[in-house]
This record gives C-alpha cells, structure tokens and sequence, in this order.
C-alpha cells in the first residue's frame, strides 16, 4: 500500500480544507463526497476569526469578500415589519478589524474545491460502507467502486457522519438535541429586498429571517422548537410540518409559506452538537461537525471547520506522519476551544427564538441597548474573539 495516503469523507467545508493543508504536507489526499456534485443553495454562514485568516492564507479573502456580504443591520421586526429590535453590525467589524463576511456556505465549498483539483483525487457520488484497520493502513468498502487501501481515513461528513458511525457507532451515543429544529430554501424574485439586512421575525418558539442575496435572490430561514418525535424525512411532510408552526404568523409568513410550495429544495434537520470523548480510533479519525459539531444556529460550523481542517494537517505534519501522536496533538490543542464554543452555541439558541413572549420582549430589548456605547462588545465580545493560537507548522 502506498505511504501517506489518505481518503477525506466529506465535501463540505472541513473536508476540502483538509484535503489543502494535507497536500501542502506531503500527503496524497483522496476525497469522497456521496453527492453527485458540488451542493448549491442552504444557507449563509458568517466568517470571521482564525477560520478567516485561514482561507485568507490559502489564497481566498478577495474572493470571499467579492461572493460575500457584509451585512449592516441585523434588525428585529414585528407583526406590521417595524422594526421592534436589533443592531447595527459595526461592533463585529470592530471586534475582527474588519475581516467579517456572511458567505453562502455552497460558495465557501466552491472555493475550496478549486483550491484541491490539482492535488486531490475527488470522488462524487459514492460513500465508505465499510472499515478494516490492519496494521499498515485502513482498508475502505465503497458503495460502488469495491475496495481500496489507505493510510489514514477522515471522517469530514458532518453532524450525520457515517465514518462515525462505522468506527464509534450510532449517532445517538454523541448527539445532544438542543430541542429545536432549523429549515432554509431560497426563492428568485421576492419581493422586498432590503440589501445587507438580516430581518427577522419572532413568535414564542419560532423564528423566522429573511435575507437578501445576490442574483434576485432571497433565503428565508425557519428556526422553531420541537419535541422528541424524529423529525419528517419526505419532503411534503417537512413542508407540511413547517405550514403548521407558522400558521398563526403576521409579517409576512404567508406569503414566505407560498413560496414554499414551489420549492424542491429545502434543508430541513434538527439543532444539535455532538461531544465525543475521543475525535480518533487507530487510523481513523474524525473532523469538522462530524467530531464536534456546535450547532447550525452557532454560525461557526464552516470556520471551526476550516481551523480543525489546518490544525490536524498541521499536526500529521509536525509529527511525518506518525498518526498517533499527531491525533493526540491536533485533540489536545482543540477540545478546550471547541468546548467553549458549543457552550456558547447552546445560549445562543434560545436567544434566537426564545420560547415565551415575555423571552422575546427581553430578547428585543437587550438588542435595542446594544446602541449603548460599548455594550455591544461587552456582550458579544467573548463570542466573536478567538483565543486559539495554533502553532507555526512549516509546510512545505
């Protein structure tokens, strides 16, 4: 089997981030993504901090910032869409000088796939069943394609990682549900389109936002409470169950839910984090949302991603190659950090769609204060400030 191989399962954003810094290591990346092709539409994602100044260092801040928006006001509207909340966006640019973007999460992945077609082997439409750790490497079943031999295998998959799966077992033993459930699909030619504006609209337990994207575009997200039932998987069932919550809706739910009959494609799926306590078993290991993933609603997936991506890279790097020493490295220099953000992630939640009007009402007013000078970055400041220095790893 050949040295130094290593087969990446995900083609998101942890993935193909890897699959960069792994290349730039001497490692010969291999990467495997289910979907046919390159996914389109979801959501939009904001990007600061070190996972900022990661892409910045492969290359992409300029096209980040040319795709990207930079969004002015985050503002919090009623029944008849006056404004009842929120703030202006400048405390962000302050906190991160300036290196602040909300980015299409498709676009992110985009990216980043042009950055690894000549260095990685991609491989679309197809998924590891099975693995068989031996002691020079992992033998990998695909779906379709048989067997190959690898050094090292990466699950990058995401919150329903199926490499975790088959070397740590079922998703429950890891997933903690944060008791709500999230929904996202764009519309072309809605109408209004209020540029660089996050509007969004709540009732006890349910929000709703809408945003303004390029190409007459708008993306509507559904944000809402939920029980323990599993949630729908047809796509119908979803529609229905998301016509039901925001039935009662003022603003303009219904027509935002007559867009949803016209749409085939919805992201649909619950709100959780996952917490393990090891990211790695011999020759596998895990990355991304699919080791420590802090919730969609924390808005720091893709860049925690992109720093967990650099980080083990780094690590298999600094220790040639002995996957050991640099799994415990790449958890040891990580868990703290990450653990804090899903903390973080947790309360943020239930300030996104408070549960009673009485958490709404104080949810608006704690934004209108944030006027006040200083306010703003003494409560968000934490949040938006990262303390993680990796180390200087001498790629190649």
């Amino acid at each position: 089997m050949a040295e130094r191989t290593v087969l990446i399962s995900g083609g998101g954003i942890a993935g193909p981030a890897l699959a960069f810094w792994l290349a730039a290591a001497g490692f010969r990346p291999t990467l495997i993504e289910r979907a046919p092709q390159l996914r389109t539409g979801g959501y939009v994602i904001d990007f600061w901090g070190l996972g900022y100044d990661i892409a910045s260092w492969m290359g992409l801040e300029a096209d980040i910032n040319r795709l990207g928006y930079h969004v002015r006001e985050m503002r919090i509207v009623g029944e008849n869409g006056k404004r009842v909340g929120g703030f202006g966006t400048d405390v962000f640019g302050e906190l991160t000088n300036g290196r602040y973007v909300t980015l299409a999460r498709s676009d992110l992945s985009r990216l980043l796939f042009k950055k690894i077609k000549d260095t990685t082997e991609v491989i679309f439409d197809n998924e590891i069943v099975g693995l068989e750790e031996n002691s020079h490497g992992v033998r990998v079943q695909l779906e379709r394609g048989g067997e190959r031999d690898y050094s090292l295998v990466v699950g990058a998959d995401g919150l329903h990682s199926g490499v975790r799966r088959l070397a740590f077992g079922p998703q429950h033993q890891f997933e903690k549900k944060l008791g709500y459930a999230v929904a996202a699909f764009e519309a072309e030619g809605y109408r209004p389109r209020d540029e660089d504006v996050y509007l969004m609209y709540g009732l006890p337990g349910r929000m709703l936002g809408r945003f303004t994207l390029h190409g007459n575009r708008t993306l509507f997200l559904f944000v809402f409470t939920v029980g323990e039932s599993p949630l729908p998987t047809a796509l119908d069932l979803q529609k229905e169950m998301l016509r039901n919550k925001y039935a009662d809706g003022g603003w303009e739910c219904p027509r935002i839910l007559e867009e949803l009959g016209h749409t085939d494609e919805l992201y649909f799926d619950s709100v959780s984090q996952i917490a393990m306590n090891r990211w790695a078993k011999g020759r596998v290991v895990l990355t991304g949302d699919a080791a420590f993933c802090v919730s969609l609603l924390a808005g720091q997936g893709s860049a925690l991603a992109m720093i967990s991506g650099y980080v083990l890279a780094g690590e298999l790097l600094k220790a040639d190659g002995r996957h050991e020493e640099a799994f415990g490295r790449y958890e040891a220099l990580l868990r703290n950090y990450i653990r804090t953000k899903q903390q973080g992630a947790a309360r943020f939640a239930s300030a996104l769609a408070p549960r009673t009007r009485l958490g709404l009402l104080f949810r608006n007013l704690v934004t209108k204060a944030f006027l006040i000078p200083g306010l703003a970055r003494l409560v968000i400041g934490k949040e938006i400030t990262d303390a993680l220095h990796p180390p200087d790893y001498r790629w190649r």
